[in-house]
């Protein structure tokens, strides 16, 4: 039965007006950083653009390559009344949202983040939900942006329903906007997809989490603009280019599992900036404004680069039995990374997977930024999850530093700025007893760094340098210790060069102190 259909179902929001979106942005989320650093830009990834109508006769949704700086080549429009490879054409006509809000910051040339996908398949939305997602017929595109919501919120559970089908059916990375105020909106409300809200000018500009039934934690991140449509196609186009590189090994050898949307979900998430109020819970993993912070694909792809990493031992113990480090004696090679695994529970056990760690440092008081990211499926036809939690523990005392425990989300996410030097134990938890599925796949990402150190390089210019990764970090500057505020006033943008920034510096008399700080957003 086609449910849409029955129920005469029509998009009743399409996300419109977004503020153009500047150059600065690419700094902001890492691209001018990948572009220094990788030759990176999509290719070989096929994408999808599903658009919604702004007139009441459907037809407006289109992109026109030339709006774009896109060969007409690359292009395929699907609606109720055909498909074509042309532009102009005689189903659909262009849409201002579409070329310049959406398209332009996907892919587009000037300045998009996935510049070389392979393939741009335009569809109008409501042919896409009604005769793709809800009937399950397979699509090539990868990715799948979607700047458009239904404002009638009483249809969240029927849309996470056939967006869950498809992404498991198929495992395309449905990426949707949450919405530019209010509640977070269907599509962007269902388990499998990345909810994208929007961050500008210091503060959330859109939709605010839980979702409206469930109380999930949504959106599950953010990007720079003032409205969704361009913030959730910057995530698309980040998408895009890590896909890419997990395709061509980047990741190591293992691409199926480098490729799999709970990945790039992952490891998108994990790589995001916290805004200076990021905030979350044990039982909420992810801030109701921000999900797990503002996109950055350099810090996501190092992670990536950090390569494929298993776990140490795996246990399993009684049900709701305590679950302490264990004795076993290996380490995880490094402290950014990533794993592909399934953890397998019991009607009597719950199951652990153990992740060690030896977090050092040459100066023995230097504290470390933790976080962590663990992904998995909502799974076809199910109406509920597996219950997964990610657990950090010292091992030297066995106490629990860190916690994500929610009951409703298929995100848990730890996130710390203080983390001694010591071995800990990252564990992956399964419980056990009535479960959706004994086996669950999963995706886990995982940073433990250092606050990066600013330096100061003479000869002929002063240059004040620091690590590109982990990004995040800016410089600021003061002439008084005991007086004055800090300010990033005067400094240009970073010259990156041989994975360093670089600012280089105006000759001056004047004393002048220095810190990297972060957050930069």
């Amino acid at each position: 039965m086609n449910y849409f259909m029955r129920t005469g179902f029509f998009l009743t929001a399409v996300m419109l007006c977004c503020r153009a979106a500047h150059a600065y942005f690419l700094d902001d989320i890492g691209i001018t950083a990948m572009r220094a650093t990788t030759n990176l830009d999509g290719a070989g990834i096929r994408v999808a653009q599903p658009e919604g109508s702004l007139t009441s006769d459907n037809l407006t949704w289109q992109v026109n390559p030339a709006a774009v700086n896109q060969p007409a080549t690359k292009f395929t429009y699907t609606s109720s009344l055909g498909t074509t490879t042309n532009f102009p054409n005689a189903i659909g006509a262009e849409s201002n949202h579409a070329d310049n809000d959406v398209g332009n910051y996907f892919y587009g040339l000037s300045y998009g983040v996935a510049t070389n996908v392979s393939r741009i398949d335009g569809y109008e939305a409501n042919y896409f939900i009604t005769n793709v997602v809800e009937v399950l017929s397979p699509i090539t595109a990868t990715v799948v942006n979607q700047s458009f919501t239904d404002t009638d919120t009483n249809f969240q559970s029927a849309y996470d329903t056939i967006y869950d089908n498809y992404a498991a059916q198929f495992k395309t990375l449905f990426i949707s906007g949450a919405g530019n105020g209010g509640p977070v909106l269907p599509p962007s409300t269902c388990y499998n997809g990345i909810s994208v809200g929007a961050y500008y000018n210091f503060n959330n500009s859109g939709s605010i989490g839980p979702t409206p039934f469930g109380g999930r934690c949504k959106p599950d991140i953010t990007g720079i603009s003032v409205y969704t449509s361009t913030s959730t196609a910057l995530v698309s186009g980040a998408a895009a280019m890590l896909e890419q590189a997990a395709l061509r090994g980047d990741g190591g050898g293992d691409t199926n599992a480098a490729f799999d949307l709970r990945t790039i979900k992952a490891l998108l998430l994990n790589g995001a900036v916290k805004p200076a109020d990021w905030t979350n819970a044990n039982s909420a993993p992810l801030d109701a404004r921000y999900g797990a912070g503002v996109v950055n694909i350099f810090n996501a792809w190092k992670q990536l680069a950090g390569g494929k990493r298993a776990s140490i031992f795996t246990n399993t113990v009684s049900l709701n039995a305590a679950h302490p480090p264990t004795g076993a004696t290996g380490t995880v090679a490094v402290l950014s990374g990533w794993d592909f695994a399934t953890n397998t529970s019991s009607a009597s056990s719950d199951a652990i997977r153990h992740y060690y760690f030896n977090v050092s440092n040459s100066v023995a008081a230097v504290k470390f930024t933790t976080t962590a990211t663990l992904v998995w499926n909502r799974h076809y036809n199910k109406t509920s999850i597996n219950n997964l939690n990610l657990f950090l523990y010292n091992c030297a005392n066995s106490n629990l530093v860190l916690c994500s425990t929610s009951l409703v989300d298929n995100v848990e996410h730890l996130y710390t700025t203080n983390l001694a030097q010591g071995r800990y134990d990252l564990q992956v938890w399964k419980a056990g007893g009535s479960t959706v599925t004994t086996n669950e796949a999963y995706a886990l990402a995982w940073e433990f760094a250092p606050p990066p150190v600013l330096a100061m390089a003479g000869g002929t210019n002063t240059v004040l340098q620091w690590p590109l990764y982990p990004a995040g970090f800016f410089v600021e500057a003061r002439t008084n210790l005991l007086s004055g505020a800090w300010s990033t006033n005067g400094f240009s943008v970073p010259a990156i060069t041989n994975g360093l920034n670089n600012i280089f510096l105006n000759a001056t008399n004047a004393a002048q102190l220095f810190r990297l700080r972060k957050p930069n957003l």
